[in-house]
């Protein structure tokens, strides 16, 4: 299979709402939701993706020819890229009746595990869908990362014990998916942590903890107050708050203030290696790339999973030998040019 005839499947197997788009850029699915799209006018997925391209790229073929190294450590774990795909949940509903959660995981866990990077697994309100992720986590020998809703303490702690008998690496909540309309005046109720909360909430996961869904430096040194081991840098594609910043636009701020007390993950509209090197030019440590893999999942599988991560792979060595940086720590802010005036 050709990663051509992957998204060529793709579109046969998802549902209505996702066009599985040669770029996933998030016009044509807007604001569908369900369905992939962004909250109210749709455009923050828009706007994570077009910041990217508005980084730009300074060439440098001045130096010694060596193949690059992408190996990157994640929490003790060596990747062979500094990539995780981000967790996903409900795909019934949000891309089609194709595949269920659980096989959507179970699949997962083990093609990015051959591949050498790490799944972020969902969370939601079935709870069998965290049961069966760490089950595949545990059987992949800990090579995931269990993500989990913003749950009350009581939840949660059930939940944890879950991630801890999974041997999993590392755990991680999307606090920011407070705002998903689905968990609204729910039994047991989900919603934002003061930094008191978010820290029992640390506590009681018992592995280094990952705070998804940052996107200011107030909010970052909140987490790092709270004891988080790490953030992701993410407004969630754009589905849980309308007309926010890019994640491109705020990650240089974030990474002065926290980057070096804690791993900076940054998520939202990258969609190449490219992006990808963009990213840890400005400071990132790694990024989570979730839509794209949910396409080539639905248009092949292990072997679409397979296929996209060398593609990406492909792109950042690329990217690596024509900046004249052969390692991750050479990747630095002087290899990328922002305009004067901003992103926007």
């Amino acid at each position: 299979m050709t990663y051509q005839e992957m998204l060529e499947n793709a579109r046969k197997n998802v549902g209505p709402y996702c066009k599985a788009c040669p770029v996933c850029n998030g016009r044509a699915c807007g604001n569908a939701i369900p369905g992939p799209g962004s909250k109210g006018m749709g455009d923050t997925a828009i706007r994570n993706f077009d910041a990217w391209k508005r980084v730009r790229l300074n060439m440098d073929t001045l130096s010694e020819n060596k193949t690059p190294d992408t190996s990157f450590d994640f929490f003790g774990i060596k990747l062979k890229l500094p990539i995780l795909v981000g967790p996903v949940g409900a795909v019934q509903m949000h891309y089609g009746p194709d595949l269920t959660d659980t096989e959507y995981n179970n699949i997962m866990i083990d093609a990015c595990n051959e591949c050498g990077i790490l799944a972020m697994t969902g969370d939601g309100i079935d709870a069998n869908m965290m049961k069966e992720s760490c089950k595949a986590i545990k059987n992949c020998g800990g090579h995931g990362v269990p993500t989990v809703k913003p749950w009350d303490l009581d939840t949660l702690n059930s939940k944890f014990e879950l991630v801890r008998s999974s041997d999993a690496v590392a755990v991680a909540m999307d606090v920011d998916a407070a705002g998903l309309p689905f968990l609204q005046n729910l039994t047991p109720p989900a919603g934002s942590k003061t930094v008191e909360e978010l820290r029992a909430v640390v506590k009681e996961a018992g592995k280094p903890f990952i705070a998804k869904g940052i996107m200011t430096v107030k909010g970052a040194l909140k987490a790092l107050e709270a004891g988080a081991s790490g953030i992701v840098v993410s407004n969630h594609g754009g589905r849980v708050l309308d007309q926010c910043p890019s994640t491109a636009e705020v990650l240089p701020d974030i990474v002065a203030a926290v980057g070096d007390k804690m791993m900076i993950l940054v998520d939202g509209g990258i969609r190449s290696g490219v992006d990808i090197y963009k990213a840890l030019a400005m400071g990132a440590d790694a990024v989570v790339i979730a839509r794209p893999y949910v396409t080539a999942m639905y248009g092949g599988r292990a072997e679409g999973v397979k296929l996209l991560t060398e593609k990406l792979g492909a792109e950042l060595v690329d990217t690596m030998r024509m900046c004249g940086t052969p390692t991750l720590a050479d990747i630095g802010t002087d290899n990328v040019f922002i305009p004067k005036n901003g992103l926007f």
